[in-house]
């Protein structure tokens, strides 16, 4: 059942990748566009979260420190998301997007946290590599390999800090609580900066209910698979590894 939880948290995160390339199509790839995703897909993913948590809400100041930093970097992965799908197609933005969120925190348990490099994950490592590789398609720009190697590291960074976050002493919320928190984070921070850049660059622009709508659906999929990740991490790794013991 956990591993169909994991394969089915896959499909949903293909799904905001999908998402995310609608929304830019229709309405940019600049700063104040990401923003606007931002805000809307979080704020969307908070409400969902809240009320099915049923309306819990949890707080330390450690959770807080990492969920700021994790609404900065989720943020900075939008903006270098939408370049990067402004200069390849879907399939290999997904490449470097996925890799960067399998390896970072790959070699983070082995480096920092003991973990043991075994047949089994090399061979995982390599077939989802190549699994990936086949979908990348010729004549692809090459401009802006920067935002390619961003999107790499910022996806991979979230694991990375989702890492710490578990691993860590401090006192802290649940998986879930440190999720609603993020959101909430990214809710202000983006909503902050979009009113300052809105001041700068007063031109308005025209509501877009279909592009709502689909901010909304990202931010809503991306906390439902974030949530079956942490039903994974809580619960059935240390059955697994109870049960090889």
């Amino acid at each position: 059942m956990y591993y169909a939880l994991i394969i089915l948290s896959v499909v949903m995160f293909g799904g905001c990748f999908a998402l995310k390339d609608v929304y830019r199509r229709m309405k940019g790839s600049g700063i104040k566009i990401s923003l606007q995703f931002s805000l809307i897909g979080s704020l969307a993913g908070f409400v969902f979260l809240m009320i099915a948590n049923g309306l819990k809400f949890e707080f330390t100041p450690f959770t807080l420190v990492i969920a700021i930093l994790a609404s900065f970097n989720g943020f900075a992965f939008t903006f270098c998301s939408f370049k990067a799908l402004d200069r390849i197609n879907l399939s290999l933005y997904s490449l470097f997007s996925m890799l960067g969120g399998m390896v970072l925190p790959f070699l983070q348990g082995i480096l920092f946290y003991g973990e043991k490099i075994t047949v089994a994950k090399a061979v995982c490592f390599l077939f989802i590599t190549f699994a990936l590789v086949l979908t990348v398609e010729k004549g692809e720009k090459k401009q802006g390999t920067v935002y390619y190697v961003l999107v790499f590291v910022l996806n991979g960074m979230s694991g990375v800090l989702s890492k710490i976050f578990a691993e860590s002493n401090f006192p802290k919320t649940s998986a879930a609580g440190y999720t609603n928190l993020m959101s909430i984070c990214s809710v202000v921070i983006s909503g902050v900066l979009l009113l300052i850049i809105s001041k700068k660059q007063p031109q308005s622009e025209k509501f877009s209910f279909a592009g709502t709508l689909i901010g909304a659906a990202s931010g809503i999929t991306n906390k439902i698979a974030k949530k079956y990740i942490s039903i994974y991490g809580e619960i059935a790794v240390p059955k697994i590894e109870k049960a090889k013991r």
